[in-house]
């Protein structure tokens, strides 16, 4: 595999084409969306960081910043992060993540984190510096929405 780059994405089409084949089985990413999606770039609130490799971008990673009041600052969150299975276990994740650090580093952000579903995620982070958090847990709730015309 040629060096890999990793870049903002000026156009979010092909990371986004990335990850609707990944996260979304196929699903398009609906354009009302994707609008505020852009728009969250535009004003600096999330970065699409993309990962090239051959003329082709084979990966992706989707930082969001928020502020934390009780920290007093600013904190990320990886929401996204997907490598094409062809450019798996060749440094294309872990140059992903080295730029997502630069990113935070640039925006005096200290603290990082990710949320995973399987245990080959996981052990990913784990190799690469991230721990568990042992005092947090993760809880959801769906809510329902109206949707006007449905």
């Amino acid at each position: 595999m040629s060096p890999i780059e990793v870049t903002p994405a000026s156009d979010l089409a092909e990371p986004l084409s990335l990850l609707e084949t990944s996260v979304r089985d196929g699903e398009p990413v609906p354009e009302a969306f994707v609008e505020e999606l852009r728009e969250h770039v535009r004003s600096g609130n999330m970065e699409v960081l993309a990962a090239r490799s051959e003329g082709r971008t084979l990966g992706v990673a989707v930082l969001a910043y928020r502020p934390n009041i009780a920290a007093g600052t600013l904190f990320a969150s990886i929401e996204d992060l997907y490598v094409s299975p062809e450019a798996r276990r060749q440094g294309m994740g872990q140059a992903l993540l080295a730029a997502a650090d630069e990113r935070c580093r640039a925006r005096k952000i200290s603290y990082v984190e990710v949320q995973v579903e399987d245990e080959t995620a996981r052990s990913f982070y784990t190799s690469l510096g991230y721990e568990p958090e042992e005092t947090v847990s993760v809880l959801s709730r769906s809510l329902p929405i109206d949707v006007p015309g449905e």
